[in-house]
């Protein structure tokens, strides 16, 4: 709990390429597990809210999904989440990966971010794979991208350079209340991060077919009391009977590895014990059906 009243508080947009590592550097501004991590393309398919507090200040952090190409009623709503939080906030955090040199991808971004009247600052990360002589080639290309405020050498994973990074954001902070309770670490409704940490284990545990086709879903959320553990029923949502094969595993073995390994986090997140039941359902063309879309959340 911060005990000093909040004076500054702001929102701030992470925007970039899919795995640049923006959720990674989310979780590491927050000090906790906000944003779920994958190495799997379209991970984040929301906005995420997650809150840094610290003495006098509130930092409101948007993890959003990586800029790309709508295919699908998925997609293009992720999409369409990038463009209406880049239009409403205190300044952008444009996250590029240290370790390849700026691709259209990234320049396709810089026109987007720098287009817009908030100041824009840049995170270079994964510097701690790269040699010194590298830092500096990756600094000087990232550069030539747009007139930004200032540029961070970061290592979302290790933390090197994410304190200072943190404290320049603060610094752009606008004066104002805080927007969420002082000891939140997310503004997200309790039901969408626990599906995140459901889908974030079944991302991590399956093959490459899996991830872009699964989604989950809160059946049954009953909280819990001083006797008795909250329980939650929950359904993974698959396109195809091989792909709920692949989730169920045999004698259901994937399955109950995915909830053994959720489990601790959303205890974590509720402060207590925790009756998780996980199905796997077929529901095919899910990433165009708009009602289920609208159940996942912005």
């Amino acid at each position: 709990m911060v005990d000093e009243v909040v004076t500054r508080s702001g929102v701030v947009a992470l925007a970039g390429r899919p795995n640049v590592g923006k959720s990674t550097l989310t979780n590491a501004l927050c000090g906790g597990h906000v944003s779920i991590v994958s190495d799997k393309p379209q991970t984040t398919r929301r906005r995420v809210a997650g809150v840094a507090n610290g003495p006098g200040w509130q930092l409101v952090l948007l993890d959003l999904p990586g800029f790309q190409r709508p295919r699908d009623g998925l997609t293009g709503r992720m999409q369409s989440t990038v463009d209406e939080s880049l239009a409403d906030v205190d300044a952008t955090l444009f996250v590029l990966d240290g370790t390849v040199p700026p691709g259209p991808g990234d320049r396709f971004i810089a026109e987007r971010v720098f287009g817009r009247s908030a100041p824009v600052l840049i995170a270079l990360n994964k510097v701690d794979r790269l040699s010194p002589g590298r830092i500096g080639r990756a600094i000087e290309a990232a550069s030539t991208l747009g007139d930004f405020h200032a540029l961070h050498p970061i290592s979302a994973v290790t933390g090197d350079g994410v304190p200072s990074l943190r404290d320049e954001l603060v610094a752009l902070l606008p004066e104002g209340p805080a927007l969420y309770p002082t000891d939140s670490d997310s503004g997200d409704p309790l039901r969408l991060r626990i599906t995140e940490l459901v889908r974030e284990q079944a991302l991590q545990r399956t093959r490459d077919e899996i991830p872009h086709a699964v989604a989950v879903v809160i059946d049954e959320l009953e909280p819990g009391t001083r006797r008795r553990a909250t329980r939650i029923e929950a359904s993974l949502i698959v396109e195809t009977e091989s792909q709920k094969g692949i989730l169920v595993g045999k004698g259901g073995s994937m399955i109950g590895a995915i909830g053994a390994r959720a489990r601790p986090e959303i205890e974590r997140l509720v402060g207590g014990q925790v009756m998780l039941e996980l199905r796997v359902r077929v529901r095919r063309g899910w990433r165009d059906d708009d009602a289920l879309l609208d159940r996942l959340g912005p």
